[in-house]
């Protein structure tokens, strides 16, 4: 049996497992996955190659396939790993909240603070999210899904609180405040500016709930 025999074997048992150490994902699986996002952000999804992948992660090009089918695989196995960590982030933040308000406030506020941290994520995420034929098409939607659920209960909070009006559609509602993060994520990565993505949190949280019309006075001339 040659080496590439070996390795094909190996990688159709572990292609949908990958290779994990007293109950923890390997080092080198997790390394492949930062060194594949980042060439991803640097270069584009369509544009990179297994072995510039492995050339970032210091791994020969035969290794990869002991973890993954292909670039798609990586990709899809990366969004996974990110959907767990992250919104196990998003929840323990909205949880601390003592009001919708301040839930709300929090989750925004983590959701860019999670993407300021890892830039090479924001960009691929950014990028994947807008696509027309998204590689990863399954692991967004039950990214945003996720999302949106958060908010969903964030606002029905909300609404039983008086802090929230209850005549506003829920729908149009949970998209508005999603569309609001992405454009401030969107507009922070394509920036000539280096400024805190943080920063707009507060101010984003305080436009979304004041809204931009001004309530109109009664008439009491009549």
């Amino acid at each position: 049996m040659n080496e590439y025999s070996f390795i094909f074997q190996i990688n159709r048992a572990t292609r949908r497992f990958p290779i994990r150490i007293k109950g923890k994902t390997n080092d080198k699986h997790h390394r492949i996955l930062e060194a594949a996002v980042k060439v991803f952000a640097e270069k584009g999804f369509f544009q990179s190659t297994i072995s510039q992948i492995a050339k970032e992660a210091g791994v020969a090009d035969g290794t990869i396939y002991l973890y993954f089918k292909n670039k798609d695989d990586i990709l899809t196995q990366f969004f996974s790993y990110k959907t767990k960590l992250v919104f196990d982030r998003f929840k323990e933040a909205v949880e601390e909240g003592p009001n919708a308000i301040e839930k709300l406030r929090n989750l925004i506020r983590k959701h860019l603070e999670e993407f300021q941290r890892d830039r090479n994520m924001a960009v691929v995420y950014q990028t994947e999210t807008h696509q027309i034929t998204r590689m990863a098409e399954y692991q967004i939607k039950k990214m945003s899904k996720k999302y949106l659920d958060i908010v969903s209960e964030i606002v029905e909070q909300g609404q039983q609180e008086g802090s929230i009006r209850r005549s506003l559609y829920l729908g149009l509602v949970k998209r508005l405040i999603l569309g609001s993060v992405d454009e401030v994520i969107n507009t922070w990565l394509h920036s000539k500016k280096n400024y805190d993505l943080i920063s707009m949190a507060d101010p984003l949280v305080e436009l979304i709930i004041e809204g931009l019309g001004k309530k109109r006075e009664t008439d009491h001339s009549s």
